[in-house]
């Protein structure tokens, strides 16, 4: 079974990370495949919990779009270039592939060869030459290894068609020839005395004692076949070496990791009907037609912590999404078939895993445990967050029993880790967790930040002003970032200038200041984004 990635939104917090690494292990527990993953930076929050239960950060998942090895290209439809041309013919047809990739003996790409220019060769080739293998020439006329000397032969095509005695009188013969001939065993002494590079014995005859100790002494390669001589003549030819022929040396080719969506470009642009496919090292792993690119497999997902698109995997609509864990407001996620979409009010996340593990009868191992009672701390701000619940506060409990860890002391210490925003710029602060929205066509950014000083953003309260008005120029309507405190449990609002009468609006405030602290502001679900949201429904 393929792997399932877990993931988070964007702005990874410690409830995405740990509900995905919880709901990872159970999924693995049960059968499935599973690998936690982010999207995003951690936070220093989050960073302290995984340490403190010596627990490895997920790696980072980049995308989840469609890549040229999830498509069902034609996969080793490749030939070194040193096959015949018949066995690149019949290679072609038995494929049912118009052009084949040729590589050379370390599988590196030399060109694209076409039925086209097969077609061309045999009408406008060189017919008097032959550049190709020993073992090329057997396999082509199904003849009879009986003396090789050299492994490449590369020479002049010449058939024993006149008399014996004017081709004797009239016929030059070289190092360089390759006869075609029957029972003429004057033309055959003759041929083994020029040295000549191969004697083709056609229509089963056979080299007399002499004529065999002959060639043996002037190292002339030899060969029978039962082929008669039209028929050798004919099909001698195909024996050539593929890369012979005239290929396309340089042919545009995609790489097993280039996405679906720009090769579909490419293929718009240039036409062509077939390309190659190669990895890093250019070794060529087969070949893509054009209806190929309907055929693919998507990556399989889960989300946690999140629906909206606008805070998914980059590639989300391009993933198979089977299931979603979710404790928010119902977002822009879609999908093409039913899934399983677990919602419920409660305040964090990894409740509603916990109830999973309870669900499937699955023991909890303390690291696991660790995890999620620390998520429930985070997202509930020690339960002071109106989004808490009796079912996280029960949950938390049980889960403390479990690990014996004091909530009051380790959520204090968890928050005291978070807090610090010393060494980041006011860009660095806000970005670390922002979530953007949409209302109709307008746009709004909201980020928070928890602290338990908040001197250090006051001291430099104009720089983080003039990073929310630069995000006007970007488009978005509003931009706000709520600095919560968790002790004192209420929230600074800075804001970008443009929004200040819709900051009035959602929170009843007559004269609102840069910086003003509300007392109770300190859910992003149920208090910061739901008024402003409202508001902005309602200029719409």
């Amino acid at each position: 079974m393929e792997k399932t990635y877990i993931f988070g939104h964007r702005k990874p917090d410690t409830d995405s990370v740990c509900a995905s690494i919880a709901l990872a292990y159970l999924k693995n527990k049960l059968g499935m495949e599973s690998e936690a993953r982010v999207i995003g930076t951690i936070n220093n929050e989050t960073r302290y919990v995984l340490k403190h239960f010596n627990v490895e950060e997920p790696l980072y998942l980049n995308d989840v779009k469609v890549q040229v090895k999830n498509i069902n290209y034609k996969k080793n439809i490749v030939l070194n270039g040193t096959s015949s041309i018949l066995k690149a013919f019949n290679f072609m047809n038995d494929n049912n592939v118009p052009a084949l990739p040729l590589i050379n003996d370390n599988n590196i790409l030399n060109g694209l060869i076409t039925l086209k220019e097969i077609s061309k060769n045999l009408i406008q080739g060189d017919i008097n030459k032959l550049y190709t293998s020993y073992n090329n020439i057997l396999e082509t006329i199904e003849g009879t290894e009986i003396l090789r000397f050299e492994e490449e032969i590369r020479g002049n095509l010449m058939i024993a068609a006149f008399k014996s005695e004017s081709f004797i009188n009239n016929v030059n013969l070289s190092t360089d020839d390759i006869l075609i001939v029957g029972d003429r065993y004057n033309i055959v002494k003759k041929a083994l005395e020029e040295k000549i590079k191969l004697l083709i014995v056609i229509g089963d005859n056979k080299l007399t004692e002499d004529m065999m100790e002959l060639a043996k002494t002037n190292h002339v390669n030899v060969i029978y076949t039962a082929f008669d001589t039209y028929k050798t003549a004919s099909k001698i030819r195909l024996a050539n070496y593929a890369k012979s022929i005239k290929i396309k040396e340089d042919p545009i080719t995609f790489n097993i990791y280039d996405y679906r969506s720009e090769v579909l470009e490419e293929i718009n642009k240039h036409g062509h009907t077939t390309y190659p496919i190669v990895n890093k090292k250019n070794e060529c792993m087969g070949l893509l037609k054009v209806t190929d690119t309907y055929s693919y497999e998507k990556r399989n997902v889960i989300l946690v912590d999140h629906n909206q698109k606008s805070q998914s995997v980059e590639g989300i609509d391009e993933a198979n999404i089977l299931e979603v864990i979710d404790h928010h407001n119902l977002g822009t996620i879609w999908t093409s078939s039913p899934i399983s979409f677990r919602s419920m009010p409660v305040g964090c996340t990894c409740t509603i895993i916990y109830k999973l593990y309870e669900e499937n009868n699955v023991a909890i191992p303390y690291d696991i445990a660790g995890l999620m009672l620390a998520a429930i701390l985070s997202d509930t701000m020690i339960f002071k967050s109106p989004t808490t619940t009796d079912i996280d506060k029960e949950v938390a409990t049980k889960l403390s029993e479990m690990t014996k860890i004091d909530i009051e002391h380790f959520g204090y210490d968890m928050f005291k880790a978070g807090s610090t925003i010393k060494g980041m710029t006011p860009e660095e602060v806000f970005n670390q967790d922002i979530k953007n929205y949409k209302v109709g066509d307008e746009s709004m950014a909201i980020s928070q930040v928890f602290t338990m000083d908040y001197d250090d953003i006051k001291q430099d309260l104009p720089s983080y002003i003039t990073v929310l008005n630069n995000l006007s120029s970007q488009g978005y309507k509003v931009a706000v970032m709520f600095v919560t405190d968790v002790i004192k449990n209420g929230s600074y609002i800075i804001f970008n200038d443009a929004a200040e009468d819709i900051i009035k609006e959602s929170y009843n405030i007559e004269n609102v200041t840069q910086g003003m602290y509300i007392q109770d502001l300190v859910s992003r679900k149920k208090q910061l984004v739901p008024n402003i949201m409202e508001v902005m429904q309602r200029k719409i």
